[in-house]
C-alpha cells in the first residue's frame, strides 16, 4: 500500500482515557468508513467508566473490550497522523514534537466522570456528552471527505 493510500492514523487523547477520548475512537471507528485507524490514550489511564460503555451502547458501539492506554505505547512508537485532545489538561501537557505528525487539534469536552448528581442524572450527563462527541466527529468526517 502506497503512503497516498495508507489509512490515516488518528489517536485521541485524554488525562485518563477512560470516557471521553473512547467514545471519540467508537465514533470514528463506526463512521470513518474505514478509512481511519483510530487510537485513543490517556496521559494517566485509568479504566474505563462503565457509564461511558452503557451510553454508547444505547447509540449501537460497543467499547466494552477497549482497553485504557498510556500515551507512553505511541509515543515514538507508532506513526499517528492526526493527535485530537478532547480535554484540556490533554491539550496543554500533549507533546509539541511528534514524527510525522501532519495535524494537531483540541476538541474540548465536559469530563462527565466528575459530574455530581443521582445515577440518572450522571447518565444524562454521559449522554449530553456522547452526543457532542458524535456530533463533532459526524461534521469532521464529513469536512474530510468533501
Amino acid at each position: 500500500m502506497t503512503d497516498s493510500n495508507r489509512k490515516k492514523r488518528v489517536l485521541f487523547l485524554c488525562t485518563a482515557n477512560s470516557c471521553r477520548s473512547q467514545m471519540a475512537q467508537g465514533y470514528l471507528e463506526a463512521m470513518g468508513q474505514g478509512d481511519y485507524e483510530v487510537f485513543s490514550a490517556g496521559l494517566e489511564p485509568r479504566s474505563i467508566h462503565p457509564l461511558a460503555v452503557e451510553v454508547m451502547k444505547e447509540d449501537g458501539i460497543d467499547i466494552s473490550e477497549n482497553e485504557s492506554t498510556d500515551l507512553k505505547e505511541y509515543l515514538g512508537r507508532t506513526r499517528i497522523d492526526t493527535v485530537i485532545t478532547v480535554c484540556s489538561n490533554a491539550d496543554a501537557r500533549c507533546p509539541t514534537v511528534w514524527p510525522g505528525l501532519s495535524e494537531r487539534m483540541h476538541w474540548g469536552f465536559e469530563d462527565p466522570v466528575v459530574f455530581e448528581g443521582t445515577n440518572e442524572e450522571k447518565l444524562a450527563k454521559f449522554r449530553e456528552v456522547r452526543n457532542r462527541i458524535k456530533a463533532r466527529i459526524t461534521d469532521w468526517v464529513s469536512l474530510k471527505n468533501s
